[in-house]
Parts: C-alpha cells; sequence; structure tokens
C-alpha cells in the first residue's frame, strides 16, 4: 500500500523504534513508516490502519510492538479474535499486563462477557496502574450490561476514581459511563447530572457528552447545511416560478404575432389598392 513520502518513520515513539532495531535498517525503516500509518488511520480509518498493520505483521511478525499495533488495529475494525490473537502473543513477548483491560473488552466482542467478568477478577489487575484499573473497571461494568444486570453494573463503576473532583485521562469516559449506566434504568435526573460532569471533565471531546447532555434538556440542534440547502431550493423554486411566468409572456406574445402580421399584410394591400386607382385616374 502506498505510503506519503513525507512519513519517513522517525514519527513512531522511541520505544517502538527501539524494539525495531533489532531488524536491519532498511526492514526496521519499512516497519516503522507502517506503523506509523497504522496509528495515523486506526481512528478515522480502520480498515485502513488495519490494512498497514497486516504489512507490517508480514515483515516483522516477532517484534512485540508489530503484535500490539496488529492487535489494536484489528480490535478498532472489531476483528475480536484476531485482535485478541495479537494481545496474547504480544503479552506473551513482553510478560506485561497493560494489555489485559483491552483483552478483556475482546471477550465481550466475542459474546463473551461472563469471560470479561473472569478476567476483571483475576490478580493481573492489581499489576495494572490506575488507568488499567479503571479501563478494567469500565470493561466489567460492560460486561454487566451485556448479561442484563443493570444495577450491578451502576455498582461497578461506584469508585474513588468516579467521586474525585481531580481531572485525569479517564475521568470523562468514567462519568460518561455511569451517567449512561443510571440512564438505562430510568434514573435521568441523575443521569443528567453525570453527564453535565463528563462535560466538564471531556476537554478533548473524547464523548458525546455534550450531545447526550442537550437530549436530557430537549433540545434541538438544526443543521445549518440543512438550511443552506433548503434556502437554495426555495430560490430555485422562485427562479423556476419566474422563468414559467416569462416563458408564458413570450408564448403569447408569439401567439398574438400571426394575427398582427396579417393586420401588417391587408393594410399594405389597401395601400397599392388605393395607388392603383389613382394611376388610372
Amino acid at each position: 500500500m502506498p505510503i506519503p513520502e513525507e512519513v519517513t518513520g522517525e514519527e513512531i515513539d522511541k520505544d517502538v523504534r527501539q524494539e525495531l532495531q533489532s531488524l536491519p535498517k532498511t526492514l526496521a525503516d519499512d516497519v516503522a513508516r507502517n506503523l506509523v500509518m497504522v496509528a495515523r488511520l486506526i481512528d478515522e480509518d480502520p480498515e485502513g490502519a488495519y490494512a498497514y498493520s497486516r504489512i507490517a505483521l508480514r515483515l516483522a511478525s516477532r517484534v512485540a510492538a508489530v503484535r500490539e499495533a496488529a492487535g489494536f488495529a484489528a480490535y478498532a475494525s472489531q476483528k475480536y479474535s484476531e485482535a485478541l490473537a495479537e494481545f496474547r502473543a504480544a503479552r506473551r513477548m513482553t510478560g506485561n499486563v497493560d494489555l489485559w483491560p483491552v483483552m478483556a473488552d475482546c471477550e465481550r466482542g466475542l459474546g463473551r462477557p461472563e469471560k470479561a467478568l473472569d478476567m476483571a477478577g483475576a490478580p493481573e489487575v492489581h499489576k495494572l496502574d490506575k488507568a488499567g484499573q479503571v479501563e478494567m473497571r469500565l470493561v466489567a461494568a460492560g460486561a454487566r450490561r451485556d448479561m442484563g444486570q443493570l444495577d450491578a453494573a451502576i455498582v461497578t463503576l461506584q469508585s474513588p476514581e468516579l467521586a474525585s473532583n481531580s481531572v485525569q485521562p479517564w475521568t470523562a469516559r468514567l462519568r460518561y459511563a455511569y451517567a449512561d449506566a443510571l440512564l438505562a434504568v430510568g434514573r435521568e435526573a441523575e443521569a443528567r447530572e453525570w453527564f453535565a460532569k463528563a462535560v466538564e471533565a471531556d476537554r478533548d471531546g473524547s464523548t458525546d457528552a455534550s450531545d447526550r447532555l442537550a437530549e436530557l434538556d430537549g433540545v434541538e440542534f438544526t443543521d445549518a447545511l440543512d438550511d443552506s440547502e433548503d434556502g437554495d431550493a426555495k430560490f430555485d423554486a422562485e427562479d423556476k416560478t419566474e422563468d414559467k411566468a416569462e416563458n408564458k409572456a413570450d408564448a403569447e406574445a408569439h401567439a398574438a404575432a400571426p394575427g398582427d402580421a396579417a393586420e401588417s399584410e391587408s393594410e399594405t394591400e389597401v395601400g397599392h389598392k388605393a395607388e392603383d386607382e389613382a394611376d388610372e385616374d
């Protein structure tokens, strides 16, 4: 697949670059450039990111960072079985537990929420950093909802991290999940409160909390583009009406033209006749 010339491979994380040093330089550069494309496309074009990840995987399947990138690309494309296999391979290579929450979420994607809950209670969770533990809590709550245990999902999300007033990278998503869980059981007033709190913490727009809050408040948004298109359509209709009126006037004028010509011809004939009579006299 084509890669823009400005992509050099130097854009990747230095730790990943270090992993690639085990490869010949030319090969390492090719892999790095494909990994850059994965990172660029994974949010906007998951399938494109997946395609580049497969190339990197073909070139360097024994590099843990490549297996991890391939896992995330497959995960973004909802290829959960493939993603889980790649994450497991990366974990075997590194012994790192950071991928544990996303592996559990793959189990959810495969329709195995019970397995995800088992993973949420595994010893590996205690080895996760704070961000990883919050992510695991989100996955566990999602698994509870998958199983129809809505009240249990709410309890799962209730934690010191949720109650904290400090804003962390995970705060908006945690508050959003809690608000959504409350709304699912009909606790609308509380849900509105937590969607509002999610909006306060969502500095990079990672959730649609503001839209959800507006919906609860009964606010409807009108697309300015649609209004413009409607206006254009109105003007087009008016133009067409004017054109029809002009065409009708022209048609009436043309309809009257033969009669006018006939009258003109009659007048001419009368004139000639008068001239002939004068000559005779």
